[in-house]
């Protein structure tokens, strides 16, 4: 079971009310520099973040880029890109938050220094097309140790207030985004998300070697022995399971002895590898189970902090309410879904669609089926066709762009909303 929950969250906000309170003091008192610009990101370095400081520290040269980490591994490994980084939770981490025109982040405002984000440019990138409910529009959210329900909802919405854009990857995330946020139409503009443009540059040859290369080491270390291919290797057959957090409940899609016996024997008689990337906060479940076979992986953030940059050498995805499957239909690659909470998790979370709509009818509610699913997948082409067709609806749908270019319009949409007395002012 994950060992976060809203609950504590946001007992531990509610806390730092004095904190917050000191840090809205030092941003009167301290003046902002528009050529600063801070970013961190809640899952590690990478995301639209990465993404979007190498393009300001290519496309200004006269701009500070600052990468925010939570600890020194991801402050060394922002270094060694070539970014300036600190702690977040330093002095460096603070000045640098007080001090910034631009704040980027992909979370909430604890991807930087909470404290300290008042008065800035601020740009909310999140961290991918939501499908589940998520900030004012899930009740989860809200969760606390007291009845402050009312208390927490006025919160939140006085924070999306700081919030300056929001990019959207389509018409319906923008949608989606701007209420869970309470942010006006203005705000939220259709630009493409930043950290999908690693899945449409250059060609799709191109993108799965890169990102075959990238999983490289950890498959080496990993699956030693499993086949006479290496794991990485094109024709050794990469299945992803990406399933979501679960609001610090215990992850229903987590198999049994059982279903795990089955499954080693479908990746054997398959010459399959099954990669796990759990959710940040629910990476010990699963940290166990990758022991379990030499073709079962651990892909977890620590090893790899933007999942999106091994997509392309993904040839099937398991998920169940992820948006990774939003992701991963830029591929053109099946997706399968497995969701044996599903009536549970659409009335205790909440969707934003219709799950029907989401995984395209075809969902799995326990590993027996879907493995029957991922056996139909190999044997039968009109399977194949309809799991493909799903995808590239998913992508059609929700992506108003696939010319690897996002990160350059989301630029743009900063650039001319900075105020004009900031531009250029050093």
């Amino acid at each position: 079971m994950s060992g976060f929950t809203f609950s504590a969250g946001n007992a531990a906000k509610l806390l730092s009310a004095p904190l917050y309170a000191l840090g809205a003091l030092a941003t009167r008192l301290t003046p902002r520099n528009a050529r600063l610009w801070v970013f961190g990101c809640g899952s590690g370095l990478g995301e639209g973040a990465l993404e979007l400081a190498r393009h300001v520290a290519r496309a200004d040269p006269k701009a500070r880029v600052v990468w925010l980490g939570r600890d020194e591994a991801e402050v060394e490994a922002a270094r060694a890109r070539g970014l300036q980084a600190a702690r977040r939770a330093s002095w460096r981490g603070l000045r640098a938050t007080l001090r910034a025109g631009v704040i980027v982040i992909t979370h909430g405002f604890g991807d930087v220094n909470r404290f300290a984000v008042r008065g800035a440019f601020i740009v909310q990138l999140w961290h991918g097309i939501p499908l589940k409910r998520i900030q004012l529009d899930a009740s989860a959210t809200f969760d606390s140790p007291l009845p402050l329900e009312g208390l927490l909802r006025r919160l939140y919405r006085l924070a999306g207030r700081n919030i300056s854009l929001m990019p959207a990857a389509g018409n319906i995330s923008a949608e989606r985004l701007r209420s869970a946020f309470g942010l006006p139409a203005e705000r939220v503009v259709v630009t493409g998300d930043p950290r999908d443009d690693v899945l449409c540059r250059g060609t799709a040859a191109e993108r799965e070697f890169a990102a075959r290369a990238l999983l490289a080491p950890l498959l080496t270390s990993q699956t030693a022995g499993a086949t006479g291919t290496a794991q990485h290797e094109r024709g050794v057959r990469l299945v992803l399971h990406a399933p979501t957090w679960r609001d610090g409940e215990p992850d229903p899609v987590l198999p049994t002895d059982s279903e795990w016996a089955a499954i080693d024997a479908w990746l054997e008689r398959t010459g399959s590898v099954l990669l796990l990337r759990p959710h940040p906060h629910s990476v010990g479940e699963y940290a166990e189970a990758a022991t379990r076979s030499p073709r079962v992986a651990l892909v977890d953030s620590e090893a790899i902090s933007d999942v999106n940059t091994v997509l392309a050498a993904v040839d099937v995805l398991i998920t169940d309410y992820s948006s990774i499957a939003f992701d991963f239909a830029l591929t053109g690659r099946p997706i399968l879904f497995l969701a044996p909470d599903l009536e549970r998790y659409s009335q205790t979370r909440g969707l934003y669609e219709e799950y029907h709509d989401f995984s395209g009818g075809m969902e799995a509610s326990d590993w027996a089926a879907l493995l029957d699913l991922l056996e139909r997948f190999d044997r039968d082409p009109a399977t194949r066709r309809l799991l493909r067709d799903h995808s590239e609806r998913l992508a059609t749908r929700h992506h108003a762009y696939r010319d690897g270019r996002n990160t350059d319009r989301v630029y743009d949409a900063i650039v001319q909303r900075l105020p004009e007395r900031s531009r250029g002012r050093a």
